[in-house]
């Protein structure tokens, strides 16, 4: 016999019977399309949209978001919701049980291609990781992770590559400001440098052709094959990064992709580099991010330069260099994720808080939302860097900037490594301040900010 549950000041809602899902009503699945899932969509699956981006900032849409999760969860006691989404129903999971599960099930379970998300991707990697399942998935996976260096804190190309970030950097900091045209472009030249080599360096127009690829790729979701366009900018970015691996030095990710021969053609190795020049390039994003929340926190920013001054490079003993200034970026990556949000599909029949599920089910993680519900974090919406420092505090699985388990991101490390790196050579010699936009270090901090016209002061130490 069904009963009832509800929240104070909420209305009453019918408990489902044991066994079956909890589903949301119509009002709830309205105000989670309109809040969370089109909002997503309309900035964008692969290229997130400027124009978009700066609106979403100013009308504070994040919060929203937010605020819709937090009411599902109070409403139906933390268990998973099934919700009629824009392609389909989704199960979202909303309290920690959930959350450990979800990173504990292997990826043969809980895969990572869900369809819509698959459709999109593959228009600029359809041979990369994320696009792929079973025992390809996991050929590909090696390699991918041999060639990062996964779970190892200091890469074998360490030097070269800190040596690109200090060189890159100096002609960045040559002014006196920094805006995020300028990040960019050291984070594209430093990704092209790394992955294919000081060739490329100027090459520009490649990482346009990769742009407009994965611009198009945010409406392949709602097509049913890929664009005529959209194919032949993939045939001459392939090209052009196939010429580049050919000569590329052995310290760069595609000179170790040697090293991994591919007899069979299936892995094709070289097209996992549309995902790492993709990945480098978003690190222009979180330097912005991380150098803005540091203008706005003198005293932190203190620290991670008296740290810096002290010595030693970001890599460090076994890469493990710089730890304050290498906390800083993973709470502006907690605060400002770059994956919000983690969507799987099940390939078998799993269980989900004594509730069945069967194969073919989406799952969606609110990675953003766990990172600031207050209920799990403290001081979920301020800037506290020294929560890092914690010994294994970047094992919790509500703080997840990269996930966990078995689709915990193979270039964590590479990256943290080089983003800590250009944290630190921007702090070397300078006092970052900012113009605008300006955050209070007093307030909780909004769940995104316009980076379009982030404009930030170098004053020389």
């Amino acid at each position: 016999m069904s009963t009832s549950v509800q929240a104070p000041g909420e209305p009453r809602v019918a408990a489902p019977r044991a066994g079956e899902p909890v589903r949301a009503g119509r009002a709830q699945t309205l105000r989670f399309v309109s809040t969370h899932t089109l909002p997503a969509f309309v900035r964008g699956v692969a290229s997130a949209r400027p124009g978009v981006v700066r609106a979403y900032a100013a009308l504070g849409q994040s919060a929203w978001s937010f605020a819709t999760l937090r009411a599902m969860k109070r409403r139906h006691g933390g268990a998973p919701v099934l919700v009629r989404g824009l392609s389909g129903p989704v199960l979202v999971l909303l309290d920690r049980p959930e959350l450990e599960q979800f990173y504990a099930e292997p990826v043969r379970t809980l895969a990572m291609d869900a369809p819509d998300k698959h459709r999109s991707l593959s228009v600029f990697e359809p041979t990369g990781v994320i696009c792929s399942h079973g025992e390809l998935r996991e050929r590909r996976r090696e390699v991918n992770d041999r060639v990062l260096a996964a779970g190892s804190p200091s890469h074998p190309s360490c030097e070269p590559f800190l040596a690109v970030v200090a060189e890159e950097v100096r002609t960045l900091t040559a002014g006196r400001a920094l805006d995020t045209a300028a990040l960019q472009r050291a984070a594209s030249r430093i990704g092209r440098r790394t992955v294919l080599g000081d060739a490329a360096a100027d090459d520009q127009p490649l990482t346009d052709l990769l742009l407009a690829l994965r611009r198009e790729a945010n409406w392949m979701g709602l097509r049913k094959g890929p664009a005529r366009e959209a194919a032949a900018r993939y045939a001459r970015a392939d090209a052009r990064l196939a010429a580049y691996a050919a000569d590329a030095p052995g310290h760069t990710l595609l000179g170790r992709v040697r090293a991994h021969p591919d007899p069979t053609g299936e892995l094709d190795p070289v097209g996992q580099a549309h995902h790492w020049l993709l990945a480098l390039d978003l690190l222009g994003t979180m330097l912005a991010r991380t150098l803005l929340l540091l203008a706005a926190h003198p005293a932190e920013q203190h620290a991670a330069w008296a740290e810096v001054e002290a010595g030693g490079p970001a890599g460090g003993s076994a890469g493990a260099g710089l730890p304050r200034v290498r906390a800083c970026v993973r709470e502006a990556l907690r605060l400002f994720p770059l994956v919000p949000d983690l969507v799987r599909v099940t390939r078998a029949e799993t269980t989900w808080r004594g509730v069945r599920h069967p194969a073919g089910t989406t799952l969606l993680l609110p990675a953003a939302f766990h990172q600031r519900d207050p209920e799990q974090v403290r001081g979920a919406d301020l800037f506290v860097p020294a929560r890092w420092l914690v010994p294994g505090a970047e094992l919790d699985p509500v703080m997840a900037p990269f996930s966990h388990g078995g689709g915990r991101c193979p270039g964590e490390d590479l990256g943290l490594l080089v983003l800590t790196a250009l944290v630190a050579e921007v702090l070397r010699g300078h006092r970052v301040t900012a113009r605008r936009p300006l955050l209070d270090a007093h307030r909780p901090l909004p769940g995104s900010v316009d980076l379009t016209t982030l404009r930030l002061g170098l004053v020389p130490r």
